[in-house]
């Protein structure tokens, strides 16, 4: 279907790349929907949450090795952690391309035969030879208001972490009502974000 938009465009003589698709556009049009950005701070060891909000941290061993540092840093920059426990990213990273700070995305999760969409926006990539994060922010719209960051981290020894850190408030409209429900289903993602580059 996209193909043949994009022909029929050229062939009436136009760009082909000027192209939005309607669920970017929207996206565009949110605005962050929280005011703590770069709270979870994915490039700092030591973390102090900000006041006022549910905060969580968690760090998992992955194992050690130059292989699994670079297979989960590059899992971590393409939204593995997301990917590898159910979750699509909308629209979908090319292959081989890492995230960049300040894109917008929908994260799509399936529950049962209900696709919910999440709409986010990438607040921080850290990128050393130690340390390797992707930190997004929740936009109008989401379930919750808060960020999330997921980190990976090498030792001296070359031992390989994933840590989590998460803040999080109720969203906003009819979402605030679910909120009791929507805590519930962020503790199993949780469980599975941190299993997810085992």
């Amino acid at each position: 279907m996209r193909s043949a938009v994009r022909s029929a465009i050229r062939t009436a003589g136009g760009d082909p790349g000027d192209l939005i698709l309607l669920a970017t556009h929207r996206l565009g049009h949110k605005s962050l929907g929280h005011d703590v950005v770069g709270g979870t701070a994915p490039a700092v060891e030591r973390w102090l949450p900000p006041a006022g909000w549910r905060a969580d941290e968690r760090t998992v061993r992955l194992g050690s090795g130059p292989e699994l540092w670079a297979e989960a840093s590059t899992a971590v920059l393409s939204w593995g952690v997301k990917t590898r426990s159910g979750f699509a990213v909308d629209p979908p990273l090319a292959p081989g391309r890492a995230a960049q700070a300040g894109e917008r995305s929908w994260l799509v999760a399936r529950i049962g035969p209900v696709r919910l969409r999440e709409p986010v926006q990438v607040v921080d990539i850290v990128v050393t030879d130690r340390r390797v994060a992707l930190a997004y922010g929740t936009l109008d719209g989401h379930p919750v208001a808060g960020e999330e960051a997921f980190v990976v981290r090498r030792d001296d020894d070359g031992t390989v972490h994933l840590t989590l850190r998460s803040l999080t408030r109720a969203g906003r409209g009819p979402w605030r009502a679910l909120f009791p429900a929507v805590l519930v289903a962020q503790k199993l993602y949780r469980r599975r974000y941190l299993r997810s580059l085992a």
